[in-house]
This record gives C-alpha cells, sequence and structure tokens, in this order.
C-alpha cells in the first residue's frame, strides 16, 4: 500500500474525480488517502463525501486520513508516494473578486485571470510562498515523491517549482485531453471521423496555449484543411450561442488550434477585449467577469449536491484527469502519455529553456519523461513568448521581492499593456500590492 496526499481536499468537487479516479484503478484502490485543507469545515465535507466513495466504488479498501493546518501539512505529506495539488490560496473571497475589482477601477476587464494577466500574475504571489513551504515539507518527509500541480497559473507555480525546488513536480491541465474533440465538435466533423477510429494528434507550446500542431484521423488523413474550411465559415456566420470565435480566429490568423478556452485566451493578447473597440466583445462573444460567475455557480451547485453527497449517495465514473493514470504508470510500469508542463531546455527549440512549456510526456516507472519537439512554427512560438515572458518574470518578481520585477511583469502582459498607460499599471499594481496585503509577501 502507498500514500496519496491531496493538497487543497476542501476542493470537493475535484477531490472527488481525483480520488474517485485513484479508487477505481486497481494498482491504487487500496492507497491511503491523506486530505489536507485548511479550512476545517471543507475538510470534514470532504472526508465524509472520500469515505462514501470509498465504501460505494472501492469496497472500502483505501485507508482515508484527514489533517488540518498548516501545523499538521508534514504530517499529511509523510511518507507519501504522490502528491496532488489543489490549492487556491485568498480563495474566491477576498483574493479573486480584489483581482478583478481594483483592475476593473482603472478600466482593465478580464474573463478568468487565473492563468496571465494581472489576475494570474498576484495569484502567483500568493501562491508561490505556500509551495515553497510545502517543498521545505516534501524534502524531510517524502523526498521521493512526484508532485502533480493543478493549481493556476500552472506554468509560473509550476516553472517555479521546477526551478527553485528539489521536488520532482509535472504540471497537469484538463485541456490537453479534450483539444481535438473541441475542434471536431466544433466544426461538426466529430462523428464522421471518430466512426473512423482514435485521431492522431500532436500538442506542444505552453499551459493553455499548446498548439494542436498536427490532427489526422485513423486513416492517416490530415484533418486541418476541412477543419480550416469549416471554421472560416463558422466565423463569417457564426450559429447561434456558438463561443469558441477567439480559438476559431486563431485558426484563421495563425493557422492552428489551440487547447484552451476562447474566454481564456480572450484575456491572453492584445487581440480583443478593446475599451476603444467595445464592439469586439459582442463580435467574439467574450464573457467578460466570467470566473467569478463561474465561482458562484460552483459554490451554489456544491450547495444543491452537498447533503446528497454527505449521506453518502455518490457514485463516481473515471474521469480524464492525468493523475490517476500517471500513479498507475508509475506504480505498475506500464506506460502511458500524457500532455505534461515541465521545463523547456531545449523540448522545444524556439522558446526559452526556462519557460515552462506542455509537450508529450512518456510515464512509467522511471516517473514523467518530457519528449523532445523541434521548433514551433515562428508565429506560434512568438504568441506563447508573449506570455512567457510575463511569466518568467512573475517567478523572478516572487524569488527576488522586487517592486521592478513586478512591475516589469505587469508591463509586459499583452492584454494588460494594449488598455493602460505605463503609470497606471504601475499605480494600479501598488494598489494590488496594498489591497494583498498578507497574503502577498513585501516588496522593496
Amino acid at each position: 500500500m502507498g500514500k496519496i496526499t491531496f493538497l487543497g481536499a476542501g476542493s470537493t468537487i475535484f477531490a472527488k474525480n481525483v480520488i474517485g479516479d485513484s479508487m477505481l484503478t486497481e494498482a491504487l484502490s487500496d492507497f491511503e488517502f491523506a486530505l489536507y485543507d485548511i479550512d476545517g469545515d471543507r475538510l470534514e465535507e470532504s472526508y465524509i463525501m472520500v469515505n462514501a466513495l470509498n465504501r460505494n466504488i472501492n469496497g472500502g479498501r483505501a485507508r482515508i486520513t484527514k489533517y488540518l493546518g498548516i501545523e499538521n501539512r508534514k504530517d499529511a505529506l509523510r511518507g507519501a508516494d504522490f502528491v496532488v495539488n489543489a490549492i487556491q490560496v485568498g480563495g474566491y473571497e477576498p483574493s479573486t473578486v480584489i483581482d478583478f475589482e481594483i483592475p476593473k477601477k482603472y478600466g482593465l476587464r478580464q474573463t478568468i485571470a487565473d492563468t496571465l494577466g494581472i489576475g494570474g500574475l498576484f495569484r502567483s504571489l500568493r501562491t508561490i510562498p505556500v509551495l515553497d513551504g510545502i517543498a521545505e515539507d516534501m524534502a524531510k518527509v517524502c523526498p521521493r515523491a512526484l508532485f502533480m500541480n493543478y493549481t493556476n497559473p500552472m506554468a509560473a507555480l509550476t516553472g517555479y517549482m521546477q526551478r527553485y525546488t528539489d521536488v520532482n513536480t509535472v504540471g497537469l491541465c484538463h485541456s490537453v485531453q479534450v483539444c481535438s474533440k473541441a475542434i471536431l465538435e466544433g466544426v461538426g466533423m466529430y462523428d464522421e471521423v471518430m466512426a473512423r477510429g482514435p485521431v492522431r494528434e500532436k500538442i506542444a507550446g505552453i499551459n493553455h496555449m499548446a498548439w494542436l500542431l498536427e490532427i489526422e484521423d485513423a486513416n492517416g488523413t490530415d484533418l486541418y484543411p476541412e477543419i480550416k474550411r469549416r471554421a472560416a465559415q463558422i466565423l463569417d456566420n457564426p450559429p447561434e450561442g456558438f463561443v469558441d470565435l477567439v480559438r476559431f480566429e486563431y485558426i484563421r490568423r495563425f493557422g492552428y488550434y489551440c487547447t484552451e478556452s476562447s474566454e481564456h485566451n480572450a484575456e491572453y493578447n492584445p487581440f480583443f477585449i478593446k475599451s476603444k473597440y467595445p464592439e469586439l466583445i459582442e463580435r467574439y462573444r467574450i464573457p467578460l467577469d466570467e470566473y467569478p460567475r463561474r465561482c458562484i455557480k460552483q459554490i451554489n451547485e456544491w450547495k444543491s449536491k452537498k447533503e446528497q453527497y454527505l449521506a453518502g449517495d455518490i457514485s463516481h465514473e473515471r474521469s480524464k484527469e492525468y493523475a490517476s493514470r500517471i500513479m498507475e504508470a508509475v506504480v505498475t510500469d506500464k506506460p502511458y502519455q500524457i500532455g505534461g508542463n515541465v521545463i523547456n531546455r531545449g523540448i522545444i527549440t524556439n522558446l526559452p529553456p526556462e519557460a515552462c512549456v506542455e509537450v508529450p510526456c512518456l510515464v512509467n516507472k522511471l516517473g514523467v519523461q518530457p519528449t523532445y519537439v523541434g521548433a514551433l512554427p515562428t508565429q506560434l512560438a512568438a504568441m506563447n513568448v508573449t506570455n512567457v515572458n510575463t511569466q518568467l518574470l512573475t517567478i523572478e518578481a516572487a524569488v527576488t521581492k522586487k517592486r521592478d520585477a513586478l512591475y516589469q511583469a505587469a508591463l509586459l502582459d499583452p492584454h494588460t499593456a494594449a488598455e493602460l498607460s505605463i503609470d497606471d499599471i504601475i499605480s494600479m499594481c501598488d494598489d494590488l500590492i496594498e489591497a494583498h496585503r498578507g497574503w502577498i509577501p513585501e516588496f522593496n
């Protein structure tokens, strides 16, 4: 029997997916599942739910333990083989609300604000010090454990762990494994293509902006020409309710589709959210302030399911999350391929070596092994670099505690720079530093 520690176990629905997946995996079903959180009520709810899962889908084979508060974090990690990270430092309130409301006073609008931009920058600054403490604990009590990071901003947080700690780390996202399905469904080709068998795909880039470089059907036919033809038609006359127009514009202008949704990608560049051109918001159906709405919706959805789950009325089917499949591959030595976030070091030759990239990786008993990609098409690498610049400077700001690095990260963010003056960006950062006092380090 091994041990899996889940950090941020109060994220109840996500904990259900990852732990439920693991319980449905024979090689992991009798592991200890150690639940850790700093919120006692949410931890207790997850503990009750996971125990019900254990009874209902696993015959009670697993051992479930719980640990509350920073003072017990080391015990939660002690002897772990795998650590799943799903923490959200500062939560929806106060921190996420601050990330949206202060920039809004300066005229800067956001959609998700958890990956790049001002929201992603300050979320990184809140989270990296906590990850540093986790890394120190892991070095003492589980130095060989594999740390699987699901927390955003993925590239900044995973990149920090991989460059500045000795923790064996891989970053995991949900978007890679659903990318091909999303584009095929979007252009109305999914059923006809899948009737011929599984597609072959090649995806590489950075998290939330990894590119679908190749897609072929089971017969080896390149699907991109037909995808591009249909995507152009949809862009010219989008059906009612169709919301993937930003990524379809990527196909038209840059030649390729990318992994993460249009509401995310609308704020990763200077093209779509522009106060001078408000008509673009309607044209591309961009949902401003989407993440706060989503948070409130998720809170209400949990309330509606809470009594059912806590009463033991719960089941589970294995999800598309990578975590259980990675752990299974390590434990059984049965190889599995993922899209993982790792330090570049020449994997993608036209991105910086210290960038955190999302690339195909092989997993077996030796762990996560990234595969060589080579050069991306120039325009795709150029798009990625605009995001990498801010990610690397964000990490530098977190490490050095220098305001100049923080300012530079914000100044080089594509969307922020397209909307605000230098003086306003600096002033906004100062306001955010003050509003997040106690959640982020002191900057000099």
